[in-house]
């Protein structure tokens, strides 16, 4: 690669990172053709990005960033996937993916300017998705209103009871 092409490819990644918050660098060596094209497929869908760049030109696309912590761990084959989506998600599809494929493994991450390691991406990966956590909100939002009303239809429902036992006992006097 000539060095043109090699400060073509860093500027493209420092845009790429720009306002990406989680990365995380996993390690490929041994990983089949076909299994490499069912996990880019995976994070494709998912909205998130699987790339494989070398080692020298992700140091320099960190450089002066919140992800130059994990520069130490930029040895080996290298593959980056990151998103501004669904951090859990696919810390969740990193996770379920090397448990199904021994040559794919976790190396770091850095989440909100914090280095992870396999531990957090564990405790990342074992939270809740997005949609489960909205899901809870907007029942924890909407549980009092509901009992509200449920309470207030209960009032004129009462009320009838009680008006038809008293015309009850009336008829029965």
């Amino acid at each position: 690669m000539d060095r043109n092409t090699k400060q073509s490819i860093v500027s493209q990644l420092k845009e790429d990172l720009n306002g990406v918050t989680t990365v995380f660098l996993c390690d490929f060596k041994g990983l089949t053709v076909e299994k490499d094209t069912q996990i880019r497929k995976s994070f494709r869908e998912s909205g998130s990005t699987y790339t494989v760049v070398k080692n020298t030109l992700l140091k320099l696309a960190f450089t002066d960033t919140d992800l130059a912590g994990v520069e130490e761990h930029l040895v080996g084959n290298t593959a980056l996937a990151y998103t501004n989506e669904d951090v859990v998600g696919l810390a969740k599809m990193i996770r379920d993916f090397a448990k199904d494929n021994e040559a794919f493994n976790f190396k770091a991450g850095v989440v909100e300017g914090k280095v992870i390691d396999l531990k957090g991406l564990e405790t990342l990966a074992s939270l809740p998705s997005k949609e489960a956590l909205v899901s809870k909100l907007m029942y924890m939002l909407n549980y009092p209103v509901q009992g509200l009303a449920t309470a207030l239809a209960g009032i004129p429902r009462n009320l009838v009871v009680v008006l038809d036992q008293i015309k009850q006992q009336k008829e029965e006097n």
